[in-house]
């Protein structure tokens, strides 16, 4: 019996899929060669040194790709990989170790060689399980539930849904795409920590521009305690006015005594931003809920909320700083 299940993509878009129905599951990095005898430290290592150019982010996923497939894949485990063209997935079995064979699959060397036994089509599966093996990861684990699901279907224990039958699943699709939002969120989240100091200046300057600001960021410098200012015209004689402090501390949380310090240098008809990735305290709050000047404080998530709800007004150097893309889902 098996004792994991594994996804293997078959290529972008499928394109190995007819050298996978003779019976091997294959990924690229020919580059690295037979990665067999090296250890997890040693494999980062070399990869850091055959890939030097890609970002560290890059690296760590492909790493846990390689060493998945040559080191914790076993005999025995389940494999599954999907034709787009006839929207099936292809269940099998795993057949040998890992090999390192340049000649069989072009840039794709690394291979082990599978017995495949059932074919299950995506008409027939769960919502939850399209949305799970939906991933575009080269490789991943299957949970147990949606393989369950596969292998139901590939065993013709399943009825194909009717004309419009995912409105009959309203809920999980909901959910879905409710998970699929919470996903995105997090993961601009993880890209706006990611910025420096400046980077993080920026960002908001470019959130105001989409809102219909006109913006000045400071100089590299000394804290002036005025990070971002925006005003309608630009020059602070039309309010508006808006100083914006920032704090890019993600371990640091924001005191009463920080946020006393940045309403003492606005004035009259100033409205204030003070922007921390690392949150505020209660004091704080309370301090920015009595300032006679209005002042909105910031936090990690707003702030990705901010980015998402005026994405589409970005200008370049916005979009340039946190490339995003859109998605559609169904809706319901």
């Amino acid at each position: 019996m098996s004792k994991n299940a594994w996804m293997v993509r078959a290529g972008e878009s499928g394109y190995l899929i007819d050298d996978f129905k003779k019976g091997v599951v294959a990924i690229g990095w020919s580059e690295l060669g037979d990665v067999s005898k090296l250890d997890l430290d040693k494999l980062r290592e070399h990869y850091g040194t055959t890939y030097a150019e890609h970002s560290a982010g890059k690296r760590q996923n492909a790493v846990s790709v390689v060493w998945r497939f040559s080191h914790m894949i076993k005999v025995g485990d389940a494999v599954v990989t999907y034709d787009p063209s006839r929207r099936e997935y292809h269940i099998g079995e795993i057949t040998s170790e890992y090999s390192f064979k340049r000649a069989l699959i072009g840039e794709h060397p690394h291979v082990r060689s599978v017995k495949w036994t059932d074919t299950a089509s995506r008409d027939l599966l769960e919502v939850v399980t399209r949305n799970s093996l939906g991933s575009t990861l080269t490789l991943f684990a299957i949970p147990g539930d949606a393989f369950a699901d596969l292998k139901d279907a590939a065993a013709g224990k399943k009825q194909p849904e009717p004309a419009g039958g995912l409105a009959d699943k309203r809920e999980d699709l909901q959910q879905s795409n409710k998970d699929a939002e919470q996903e995105a969120r997090q993961l601009i989240e993880d890209k706006i920590l990611e910025l420096d100091d400046y980077e993080m200046q920026e960002l908001i300057a470019a959130v105001l521009r989409a809102m219909g600001y006109r913006t000045r960021i400071a100089a590299r410098g000394p804290d002036r305690g005025v990070d971002v200012f925006a005003s309608p015209d630009g020059l602070g004689l039309q309010e508006p006015r808006i100083k914006v402090e920032v704090k890019h501390r993600p371990g640091s949380t924001m005191g009463s005594q920080e946020v006393r310090s940045f309403l003492g240098s606005l004035r009259s008809g100033d409205r204030g931003l003070y922007v921390s990735t690392g949150g505020f305290t209660k004091e704080a709050k309370y301090e920015a809920e009595r300032a006679n000047i209005p002042l909105t404080l910031i936090n990690l998530q707003e702030l990705a909320q901010l980015v998402t709800d005026h994405y589409e007004n970005f200008d370049t150097r916005g979009r340039s700083l946190l490339p995003l893309i859109k998605i559609f889902r169904p809706a319901d």
